[in-house]
């Protein structure tokens, strides 16, 4: 039987979920390009956030090498690979922890954020971010990982809780639980930035 690849379906107003495409993929190792195509910049700002630009890029291919060579494991009930995704850089980010605690020290320190200072407009904002930002850092770096991976995969990836709960293999109660921890221990911090 001579099938159409996912790719040249779309070209027919067809749109074809993330599974379809990885389902064709162990037959066609190239279509796996596309998941590349579609999710790549997306996991790449995730993991920027996270890690910084300096080993970001190098850590994006590391998430989709990882995702090709275990895409026979991909639960092809799920139409959207992003969770699957983002659970694989989580993980491989885990191992780079070290540099994440230490990106976030440095943000203490000097209160510049290298990944949102571009976006940054005016005067007043920069330093109210700056303020915030290095507020927050060191309450961030003394979250413990599973605080800190759940609130920023909500607040970076905008991911879902049972989307986060997925993409770390716990229950979505415990994610729950979690960022409502993460969020108050935030919460404190902002209010003494404000009356500080």
């Amino acid at each position: 039987m001579n099938r159409a690849s996912p790719r040249a379906s779309q070209s027919d107003d067809v749109v074809v979920d993330d599974s379809a495409i990885i389902d064709w993929s162990r037959r066609d190792p190239a279509a796996f390009a596309e998941i590349f195509h579609r999710h790549a910049g997306e996991i790449g700002r995730y993991i920027t956030r996270r890690v910084g630009p300096g080993i970001a890029e190098d850590l994006v291919a590391e998430t989709f090498l990882v995702a090709f060579r275990r895409r026979e494991a991909f639960d092809g009930s799920r139409p959207d690979a992003r969770p699957w995704l983002y659970g694989i850089a989580t993980n491989i980010i885990r191992r780079h922890r070290r540099e994440e605690l230490k990106a976030l020290k440095v943000l203490a320190r000097t209160g510049v954020d290298p990944v949102l200072e571009s976006f940054t407009d005016q005067v007043d904002g920069r330093i109210a971010a700056a303020a915030a930002s290095q507020a927050l850092a060191p309450v961030l770096a003394r979250l413990d990982a599973g605080q800190r991976d759940v609130l920023l995969l909500t607040a970076w990836a905008d991911l879902t809780l049972d989307q986060v709960a997925e993409v770390l293999g716990i229950p979505p109660g415990t994610a729950r639980s979690r960022l409502n921890r993460a969020r108050t221990k935030i919460r404190a911090v902002l209010k003494e930035t404000d009356h500080g």
